[in-house]
């Protein structure tokens, strides 16, 4: 059986820890799925960046309709969801810079490059950045465990045979 290669929780407890940090910030989180803090185009930008890293393709689909629902072109989801990030716009482009290289590195960013985030953005902005990271980090890993759950149970119906 071909090892299963998407990002995903470490197990329940990491799950767990994910979705309370997240849950525990109510106010904040709301204002950034609500456009108070990030605009919606800017928010769906950065969700597309990390998903393009994780590849869950249950984000990709939604965070797409989202994103041409907020007016980004589908040219450019096309390019974010490839890792391309022409055309976005200049004022956005070290945050999805900052997102892609958030979610390659595991969540562990290069120090200097969350200190660029902060100086570009400022503290506050800079947090509602991070936290729509998290945010989608954490549904795309909670989408791929489904996905593995999956690969999982077809392993089984087919005889051992990989056919996912």
């Amino acid at each position: 059986m071909k090892p299963f290669k998407k990002r995903m929780h470490s197990g329940p407890i990491a799950f767990l820890s994910d979705w309370a940090s997240l849950l525990g910030k109510p106010r904040r989180l709301m204002a950034v799925l609500r456009g108070k803090t990030l605009s919606a185009p800017f928010r769906e930008r950065l969700m597309l960046a990390v998903t393009q890293v994780n590849q869950c393709r249950y984000c990709a689909h939604f965070h797409t309709k989202a994103a041409l629902d907020a007016g980004v072109s589908n040219d450019e989801v096309r390019k974010l969801l490839a890792g391309e990030f022409e055309g976005c716009p200049d004022e956005e482009l070290p945050a999805i810079i900052y997102a892609h290289h958030w979610a390659e590195t595991g969540r562990n960013p290069a120090p200097e490059m969350r200190r660029k985030l902060q100086e570009t953005y400022g503290a506050e902005k800079a947090g509602a950045i991070e936290l729509a990271l998290q945010l989608i980090c954490a549904c795309n890993y909670t989408g791929n465990a489904l996905d593995y759950a999956l690969y999982r149970l077809s392993f089984g119906a087919l005889g051992g045979q990989d056919r996912v």
